[in-house]
């Protein structure tokens, strides 16, 4: 039966995979419509020949890996449980110790490692991507730093939420994932507190902006929009990325307003105030708190669906996926494979509220500053950068932009500069 799963899976996946493919590569879809050719939205009006080029194979690429990447996680999670790694994970560890945290610091650190194993070949693969096409600019020991640095923090977070989550289970096999979501709650607003001066140092330097007269400029800004700041700070990635950014992090008094030097680098002061803007637009309509109340209603539909699907799956298929109990360990990466297509399928309902309050944001940038040219030229910039495509098809769009595409941000300011 094991054999037979594995062997269904595999041809699922690939017809899966070659399916994505064609519509990637051969479906036609994400031109420029005729009406706007020749417009301030027609990448070919700002980006070279080259540049058009690479744009289409670089984001074709990365959109074909996307699509694969987290089904083939989800075939790896499948496997270890079929080929019984996962039960004999757990049987290490319970025979390594016999304190529990112990137990699943083990257990959680052999799968984490495999997994990792499994993976890195996409990993890496997506990081060469970036490099050979101009984007990344981080050597290969600055980036398994980070990746290492990563899985640590990582492993730390879900040895937490793990022992937690099956003591959870342990107590009340029915409602767990209830008493699991209430703890979830003040879990992330910790987190999002912490990320800004604890996390996100670990991976980049984070200083106060240099340029002190861009920073009154900014800071005036944040006045007139009514935003208590003191600093915007400025975080080295020029060692790392070619790309543009900047955002805003963290909640309460760890809130910061952050800017890449690759930004502060290539971009006018100008286009550089109108990112800023939009960035206090998040601000002031408070977007980072409606993110949060959203991510929280989300999280317990998702673990209610987990345990019922999970109840379910192991109740029939329990002795081919080689688990006997749910509250054992070893059912982890079938709640990791669970919540991972969920997830996966909510991101169309999570990416349509994202992109409506970025283009919120937009709208409060071009009233605060009044400046459509700058906005303009900023999204052409951010567009040449990161070669990204500024029409992707329909089904890119809703599973991968947080963002509206920059056919639709461009037009939308051209519109109101006339």
């Amino acid at each position: 039966m094991a054999k037979r799963w594995g062997m269904a899976a595999l041809l699922l996946f690939g017809v899966y995979a070659l399916g994505m493919y064609f519509y990637i590569f051969h479906s036609g879809g994400g031109g420029i419509p005729s009406a706007l050719q020749g417009s301030v939205a027609d990448p070919a009006e700002f980006m070279s020949d080259r540049e058009l080029l690479l744009s289409e194979e670089y984001s074709k690429i990365r959109n074909f890996l996307f699509f694969v990447a987290t089904p083939f996680e989800w075939l790896v999670y499948l496997f270890i449980l079929l080929a019984g790694l996962s039960r004999v994970f757990g049987k290490w560890s319970v025979s390594l110790t016999k304190w529990r945290i112990l137990r699943n610091a083990v257990y959680l650190f052999l799968l984490s490692i495999l997994t990792y194993i499994v993976l890195f070949p996409l990993d890496y693969y997506s990081y060469s991507l970036s490099k050979s096409y101009g984007i990344s600019t981080q050597s290969f020991s600055s980036w398994m730093r980070d990746n290492v640095v990563g899985f640590w923090v990582n492993f730390g977070m879900t040895l937490i939420i793990v022992s937690v989550l099956y003591w959870l289970i342990k107590k009340s096999t029915k409602r767990w994932w209830l008493y699991a979501w209430l703890l979830t709650i003040p879990f992330s607003i910790f987190i999002m507190f912490i990320q800004p001066v604890v996390i996100d140092p670990l991976y980049n330097d984070f200083y106060p902006l240099q340029n002190k007269e861009l920073e009154t400029k900014i800071l005036s800004l944040a006045e007139q929009a009514n935003i208590p700041s003191e600093h915007v700070y400025e975080v080295n990635m020029a060692e790392k990325t070619k790309a543009l950014n900047a955002y805003v992090t963290g909640v309460g008094s760890n809130s910061r307003i952050v800017l890449w030097d690759t930004t502060l680098n290539r971009l006018s002061d100008n286009e550089i105030l109108f990112i800023m803007a939009h960035e206090m637009g998040h601000y002031v309509e408070k977007h980072i708190y409606f993110g949060m109340g959203g991510y929280i209603i989300l999280t317990l539909v998702g673990l209610w669906l987990t345990a019922k699907i999970m109840t379910r799956i192991i109740a029939r298929y329990g002795k081919v996926l080689k688990i006997t109990r749910m509250n054992d360990i070893h059912s982890l990466p079938l709640f990791l494979l669970i919540t991972s297509f969920l997830l996966f399928a909510s991101s169309p309902l999570s990416n349509y509220i994202s992109r409506y309050q970025e283009s919120r944001a937009d709208q409060y940038a071009i009233e605060l500053t009044g400046d459509q040219e700058a906005a303009v030229s900023s999204f052409q910039e951010l567009t040449k950068a990161g070669l990204s495509e500024v029409n992707p098809p329909k089904l890119v769009k809703w599973f991968r932009y947080t963002h509206p595409p920059m056919l639709e941000r461009i037009i939308k300011v051209a519109e109101k500069q006339e």
